[in-house]
């Protein structure tokens, strides 16, 4: 009897080694990524409600409970409704399974709770039931995270989290039991798991990662991304704990250093478009390795202009159009006298100036707690299209061009202006016509061809292309801020090695 216990045992060993992702002969746990394309409903779904359209295209503020500091608040910058990779983690003993984004964006974990009653989102996904673990611990601090207009909101819990074939114990994690708008509704994932700093992590939750490496249940502390970005194939890539895999890149990284803990952030060179400058980050820009968002984004300046050279078609902006008939050839006329660009709009009484930047007048460029911390933005919409055709007027008077043809490009950007949805089409056969994309990053160049920024939704004849930009202004002293999420971290094999502080870029196998 004995003997035949001891079969079975060793037997449902063997079987449950096979069922989980091994780790390797190099200490690396392996996640498998599923992938899934942008589809018409995703973008459907963005447009049911107005607010949360708008909210797509702008800063998405996360709020926690126990949160302190100005800066401490602000932790996503995405609309996930086009996400597209997702993985699989185990929450509680036994596991329950939950279909999660991997998320360098954001910092915390959370998913549905079974006391979810009143959304209709958390009966379309995976609830976790704390009854039904033997490692639940209750924690029961109030918890809520704000996007945009929507948000969650829930409490902590704790519990055994298996990620791979680690079980990460004691993990703190969100309950969310309030799930309202449509975006988790028409969701393909149940939760989120955040891989950012703990410096954003709301109500100051260690984050899955930290607790992984305080355990030492890696080797190293570095994790890293492949993305599949072909089409055809099933595997929709991998994230690595512990370390990267050769057979996902070519060459060697480019490394770069994080300069503010929070986001994956770090400093960003010139982009160029078709190899010419488009000047707005010649002397720097903050940027971000965001896994968590589909798009690339950046300032609407310089994606307005790119979209312009892509042949992709945004909505006409009245107001930019009357800027430049009414105030751009005084514009120009001040930047040819060498006025300081950023005290133009001010001096033709479009902005304010607080000695650092123009401001819309009657908002104060500090972030105040009650006009700007729904939003992080400045408001005013003549304040920002006056200082997007500074920045257009400069980049062409840098390559020599008449006024004539200067103040005629500017109104033909105006044409290229993101819709308010945030994304611009683009015809599906003129791709071999359009320039590469470059992104200076650690003095190299980053290259993105056609075939990799722009997006196809469905198949066939009733195939749409779209842009891999979308517009995202970020203000100061935060911003300008470009958010380099799938677009970019798919052609390029990103390491994030937290022990070095760093991030790094190859080229994708």
């Amino acid at each position: 009897m004995g003997t035949r216990r001891l079969t079975l045992a060793l037997l449902a060993a063997v079987l449950l080694h096979a069922l989980l992702p091994a780790s390797d002969a190099e200490g690396l746990v392996r996640i498998a990524l599923k992938k899934r394309p942008i589809d018409q409903s995703s973008r459907v779904a963005t447009r049911l409600s107005g607010d949360e359209a708008t909210a797509a295209t702008r800063p998405l503020l996360l709020r926690g409970s126990g949160n302190s500091g100005d800066e401490g608040d602000i932790v996503g910058l995405k609309n996930y409704m086009n996400a597209q990779y997702f993985g699989e983690i185990g929450i509680g003993t036994p596991a329950q399974t939950f279909t999660v984004i991997f998320d360098t964006g954001s910092s915390n974990l959370w998913v549905p709770s079974a006391k979810c009653y009143f959304s209709i989102a958390c009966y379309l996904h995976s609830r976790y039931k704390a009854g039904q673990s033997s490692t639940y611990k209750k924690n029961g601090t109030a918890a809520a995270i704000q996007y945009g207009t929507g948000s969650i909101a829930g409490y902590f819990s704790e519990d055994s989290v298996t990620v791979g074939d680690l079980v990460v114990k004691n993990q703190e994690f969100i309950e969310a039991t309030k799930e309202p708008g449509v975006t988790f509704l028409v969701a393909k994932f149940d939760g989120i798991l955040g891989l950012g700093f703990q410096e954003i992590s709301v109500g100051k939750a260690v984050p899955v990662w930290y607790k992984m490496m305080e355990q030492g249940l890696v080797s190293d502390p570095v994790f890293s991304f492949w993305l599949n970005r072909h089409a055809d194939d099933e595997e929709g890539g991998e994230i690595i704990f512990g370390g990267m895999d050769p057979k996902h890149y070519v060459g060697e990284h480019t490394y770069v250093p994080v300069t503010q803990k929070g986001y994956w952030q770090f400093d960003m060179g010139d982009v160029l478009v078709g190899g010419q400058s488009t000047g707005f980050c010649a002397k720097g820009c903050a940027a971000i390795a965001d896994s968590g968002t589909s798009l690339l984004a950046g300032p609407t300046a310089i994606i307005t202009e790119i979209n312009q050279k892509i042949g992709a078609a945004g909505v006409v902006s009245q107001e930019c159009k009357t800027i430049v008939s009414q105030y751009g050839q005084q514009i120009l006329d001040l930047l040819l006298a060498e006025t300081q660009p950023k005290k133009i709009c001010a001096q033709v009484g479009l902005c304010t100036f607080d000695g650092t930047r123009g401001v819309s007048p009657g908002i104060r460029s500090v972030v105040d707690d009650e006009a700007e911390k729904s939003n992080g933005l400045r408001s005013d919409p003549m304040c920002n299209v006056c200082e997007m055709a500074v920045v257009w007027m400069q980049n062409q008077l840098s390559q020599n061009k008449t006024q004539d043809l200067i103040l005629d490009y500017v109104d033909q950007l105006c044409n290229r202006l993101p819709s308010p949805m945030g994304e611009s089409a683009v015809d599906c056969g003129s791709l071999g016509s359009m320039p590469d994309i470059e992104f200076t990053i650690a003095g190299k160049k980053f290259a993105l061809k056609p075939a990799e920024y722009v997006l196809k939704v469905g198949e066939g004849a009733a195939a749409q292309c779209i842009s891999g930009f979308t517009a995202m202004d970020i203000p100061p002293p935060r911003g300008p801020l470009w958010i380099l999420g799938d677009v970019f971290m798919g052609p390029y094999h990103t390491v994030f090695d937290y022990g070095k502080s760093r991030i790094g870029f190859a080229k994708a196998a």
